[in-house]
């Protein structure tokens, strides 16, 4: 691991100043104090960060689990009611992964994992416009959008009301203006200076573009360009040792019989897995050193990280993409980085809340801009739809809902299921093929041959081509390569021997035990019970 600190340290830095604002946001909208967000970031950085066998990976609190975290909360009655049910959930992810049942991330296709990096990219590029202008009270905060809401697309409303908001002049001058800067210095950085020396891959661009901002801020307060408060990151700032501890929650377990913080548990570490196995499954695809993460051994991390982050006063935590695409993008190599991100967080919130609560929010905002860039570039959907319909159709079908509304899981769900179904047509189409022996095509010999798995889904595809067959017909059915066939395929196959007397067809069937012409019993022949 500290083989490769000169890159790692970077990219922690850059992982940190993606990580602080998203940590608060998503406590805010979770409706939980802001204090557990960043205890979620701390224990996902060096927690998470120490027990997974990610390199590239970053834990911290997740989006996409806001809308639950927020129900579960007033549905149970107490934020310290409901830190229990993290801690349970966390429990229940270790099971799974003690289980194995991390190997169901091998099974989501690979056009619905570039899909939802796609679609998560857009979401961050769109998500970001307001605060870039300066236009949201707390626009990092404000993750509503996690909820489906079909009468109002706050995504693209986000946009519409950014453009309204520069043909009316109601944006924030100051704030877009640094925005603007930001992100010039960002694409100048990694497009120009970063090939022309050392020290400019030293020291990141996103840095520079932080102290930058501040600087901004300081220079112009009072001004007329000058940011306000709303404009700014906010940390809490305690004010003696003892405001500080008084900011940690901790489980109540007079509440562990209560029925409803089973089912909140339940629901935690199901979705909490599932967004970290397709998170742990996109990254991997982003490595550019191609590392391969033990699933189940994450789970465990994850689990782990859950009852920490619980009996602390912490949200949830799951592996995030926007932290983790930050860190491949930023040069990161090892673990090092999830663990020495954490430890900034931890000491930020300690040492400086107050430096930090000077960095404009549209700053952040031109970090995430290029974040959301390279996950979301236009040569994927080139190179997507060049592959044809079969990837292009559940690589859209996950892109647009998420797009659309916000929903990373029913987005992937709705790629999947396109998924299925183009897998399920395929698999219609290719169970057999036929084909006329010899040149004359109406001496009535007809071959089919069978793949070599048959299943039950290839039941239509075969009914299909038996019943077209001509009558007074020769079928010589050849089943040596097939090594499973299923007992449906069986019984079609006896059901049409009974017809093919009927239409005087001979059928001769092949096998690697020999050939037999009109078996009395298709069930004994292939010995299936």
């Amino acid at each position: 691991m500290f083989k490769t600190i000169k890159s790692d340290i970077p990219a922690s830095i850059v992982v940190f100043f993606v990580a602080l604002p998203l940590c608060l946001g998503i406590a805010l909208a979770s409706g939980a104090p802001l204090f557990s967000g960043l205890i979620a970031g701390i224990i996902g950085g060096v927690v998470v960060g120490g027990l997974s066998g990610s390199k590239i990976g970053v834990s911290g609190p997740a989006a996409g689990l806001a809308a639950i975290v927020f129900n579960a909360i007033d549905n149970l009655g107490s934020f310290e009611v409901f830190l229990l049910a993290v801690v349970l959930g966390g429990i229940i992810q270790l099971i799974l992964g003690l289980s194995k049942a991390g190997v169901i991330a091998y099974f989501f296709p690979s056009s619905v994992i570039k899909g939802m990096l796609t679609g998560i990219g857009i979401i961050i590029i769109l998500k970001q416009i307001p605060p870039f202008f300066g236009m949201a009270k707390n626009p990092i905060g404000d993750f509503a959008f996690l909820n489906v809401n079909w009468e109002s697309l706050k995504l693209l409303s986000g946009l519409v009301n950014a453009i309204n908001a520069l043909i009316s002049g109601k944006i924030t001058t100051g704030a877009m203006l640094i925005g603007v800067i930001s992100l010039g210095i960002l694409l100048l950085w990694s497009n120009v200076l970063s090939k022309k020396g050392k020290i400019f891959n030293l020291i990141q661009g996103p840095l520079v573009v932080v102290v930058i901002g501040i600087i901004f801020y300081l220079l112009t307060k009072g001004e007329a360009l000058g940011l306000l408060k709303k404009h700014l990151v906010s940390v809490p700032v305690p004010d003696s040792f003892d405001s500080f501890k008084n900011q940690f929650s901790f489980p109540d377990f007079t509440a562990i019989t209560d029925k409803g913080v089973w089912i909140v548990a339940f629901t935690i570490a199901v979705v909490a897995s599932l967004e970290t196995l397709l998170c742990v499954e996109a990254t991997d695809k982003l490595d550019p050193d191609k590392n391969v993460t033990p699933t189940n051994r994450e789970l465990i991390a994850q689990g782990t990280g859950n009852i920490v982050s619980g009996l602390i006063g912490g949200l949830p935590i799951t592996q995030v993409i926007v932290r983790s695409s930050a860190n491949i993008q930023s040069g990161g190599k090892s673990k090092m980085v999830a663990i020495i991100h954490g430890f900034l967080l931890l000491i930020s919130v300690i040492l400086i809340p107050t430096l930090l609560n000077k960095i404009p929010l549209s700053v952040l905002a031109a970090i995430l801009f290029v974040v959301g860039f390279k996950l979301a570039k236009p040569s994927t959907f080139i190179n997507m739809f060049k592959l044809g319909w079969k990837q292009w159709l559940p690589f859209m079908a996950t892109v647009l809902p998420m797009a659309l509304t916000g929903n990373l899981l029913l987005g992937v769900g709705l790629g999947l299921a396109i998924g299925v179904f183009v897998i399920l047509l395929k698999s219609f189409q290719n169970s057999h093929f036929l084909h006329k022996e010899g040149e004359d095509i109406d001496d009535g010999r007809i071959k089919m041959t069978l793949a070599e798995e048959v299943t039950f889904f290839n039941k239509g595809a075969i009914l299909q081509e038996l019943d077209a067959l001509p009558n007074d017909s020769f079928l010589e059915l050849d089943v040596r390569k097939t090594r499973y066939l299923d007992h449906d395929i069986v019984e079609i196959l006896e059901d049409f021997a009974y017809k093919a007397k009927e239409r005087n067809i001979t059928i001769k069937l092949v096998s690697e035990k020999g050939a037999i012409e009109n078996p009395s019993s298709y069930i004994e022949f292939f010995k299936l019970d």
